[in-house]
């Protein structure tokens, strides 16, 4: 009876595979749109949080302050911070109970923005920082002994590792793009409004339709594939 069983199991799954690769190939229209939830907030996210956390990473990795040690300290606990309590915590400030709660912000596409932005700005400055800190001295000497200011000391070190500032960004976004709990939270699944790639997967999965959450699921780790073969690129130079 085992046998019957586990070969019907398999031809199911193999079926879903089958039905998931062609529901990608025809674009189907629900899975572009969550797709496209998908990138839109992920891409929002990383970028504020890039106008955040590389001025951060800057400051903290090019000067010497009192308490710059506890900053670094803070900055590399919260890349080990759970999505799920970041969600938890500004779920509680968009609330109507919150301090943010007039904005009527819970369940929409912003909340999931501000969620992520929170996310990725301590990895982008952290990784800002260790990138920075390695500089050789003698590009910042350099600098000022031919008359530049401190922006443009600023500009030529941003110009010196931008290749580690963008793998920042990149490893911020991808961190961003592929995570649950504050989508969920946030955001509350909602289908043509706050439904992305990951919260969509659970869902499915959950009332049994394996073909849309495998489709998505394939999409996701190609995406995934790509950022991140995109950020090898970049870390080799």
């Amino acid at each position: 009876m085992t046998r019957p069983i586990l070969k019907e199991i398999k031809m199911d799954f193999f079926s879903a595979i089958i039905s998931a690769l062609k529901m990608i190939v025809s674009l189907d229209p629900e899975i572009v749109q969550i797709c496209f939830i998908s990138i839109k907030v992920s891409l929002i996210s990383t970028l504020l949080a890039t106008c955040a956390g590389v001025p951060i990473g800057l400051m903290v990795g090019l000067n010497r302050f009192t308490g710059r040690r506890l900053v670094r300290t803070i900055l590399n606990t919260l890349l080990a911070l759970p999505t799920v309590v970041i969600g938890l915590f500004v779920y509680y400030l968009l609330s109507s109970q919150g301090v943010f709660g007039d904005f009527d912000l819970l369940y929409t596409q912003s909340a999931m923005v501000i969620g992520q932005f929170v996310l990725a700005t301590p990895i982008i400055a952290a990784l800002t920082v260790a990138a920075v800190e390695g500089i050789d001295p003698r590009v910042r000497l350099t600098a000022l002994t031919l008359g530049a200011n401190s922006r443009q000391v600023m500009t030529t070190i941003i110009a010196e590792k931008r290749y580690a500032i963008i793998a920042a960004i990149i490893a911020g976004f991808s961190r961003v793009f592929a995570e649950f709990g504050i989508s969920m939270i946030l955001g509350g699944n909602i289908k043509g409004i706050t439904r992305n790639i990951t919260t969509a997967i659970a869902f499915e999965t959950g009332k049994g339709e394996f073909e849309l959450a495998i489709a998505l699921g394939i999409v996701l780790l190609i995406i995934a594939f790509g950022v991140n073969l995109l950020l090898q690129l970049i870390q080799k130079k």
